[in-house]
């Protein structure tokens, strides 16, 4: 398979990580170029790949069949809509934006489009996640719970300001509901409580009469555990740990997106699975709020 050229819109610390090496590596991926809203750091990780650096977006788009993005909720939500609008395939972050709205309208503008899309659920390209959704979708499971405890408020690379302001639901809440979601089939109903930049607990119902618990939190301190998520049904019962996924994710992810975009589309996790998860984000966060 010919490799895919992929532009990077994005360059911070989770681009600088995974993104640019990782698309940079291939064999089935080329980093075409990057471009950010501070040029001088697309500059310099543009330049440790050996790559262009633009200074307008619609360059960069003139150099790349797919861009895959590593910017904040918001941005992406606008600048997927201008690279969907080019024809280009997208590698899109999760949360797909930071509201529903801006969800819906790129989700809209893909499907207008026609162009693939898929988004970066880090968990679910784990060889260790596919055996687990596969023993727990064969249990008949009828419960579950799952935790994602960290302290990524309290400083570091993701202590950033969407983070900061919005918290753990819209950042660790995703990749949490998207795993009870795959194993006991499609969360049609959440109630939370809690603070968003404290402790989260949600209550979520499934289509199968499954339901389940979800824990989430930013702001823990001292040794914690990995993440975790643990599923029962009448046959028994499966779990993953967030320290199981193994070191290949990226490149199995980046593998699966270039096969995505010479398909022409139908990934399962595309920006429509997003859009599904965003309604329940935001359902949540209603609920914390008021």
């Amino acid at each position: 398979m010919e490799p895919v050229s992929v532009g990077l819109i994005g360059a911070g610390p989770w681009a600088g990580m995974v993104h640019a090496p990782e698309l940079a590596r291939g064999p089935f991926t080329r980093l075409a170029g990057v471009w950010a809203r501070r040029p001088e750091a697309s500059a310099e990780l543009a330049g440790k790949h050996g790559v262009p650096s633009f200074e307008r977006i619609e360059e960069l788009l003139e150099v790349c069949e797919a861009v895959a993005f590593s910017v904040p909720p918001a941005v992406q939500a606008e600048l997927g809509i201008v690279a969907a609008r080019a024809g280009k395939a997208l590698l899109l972050e999760k949360p797909l934006a930071a509201d529903l709205d801006g969800a819906r309208r790129l989700a809209e503008a893909i499907g207008e489009a026609g162009v693939a899309s898929q988004m970066v659920y880090t968990f679910r390209y784990s060889q260790a996640t596919e055996e687990f959704l596969a023993k727990a979708r064969a249990l008949r499971p009828f419960g579950g719970h799952a935790a994602n405890i960290s302290g990524a408020l309290r400083g570091g690379d993701f202590a950033t300001p969407w983070r900061l302001e919005r918290g753990a639901v819209l950042d660790v809440g995703p990749h949490t509901i998207d795993l009870l979601d795959a194993a006991l089939g499609p969360v049609t109903s959440v109630r939370a409580h809690g603070n968003p930049l404290g402790w989260v607990g949600l209550l979520l119902e499934h289509e199968t009469g499954a339901v389940s618990e979800a824990s989430l939190c930013m702001a823990a301190t001292g040794e914690l555990p990995p993440a975790r998520i643990d599923v029962y049904g009448e046959h028994g019962s499966a779990s993953l740990l967030g320290n199981e996924l193994g070191e290949e994710i990226f490149a199995r992810m980046m593998a699966s997106f270039a096969e995505t975009v010479r398909a022409g589309g139908g990934h399962p996790l595309d920006a429509r699975h997003g859009l599904r998860l965003q309604k329940i984000i935001d359902d949540a966060e209603r609920q914390l709020a008021s």
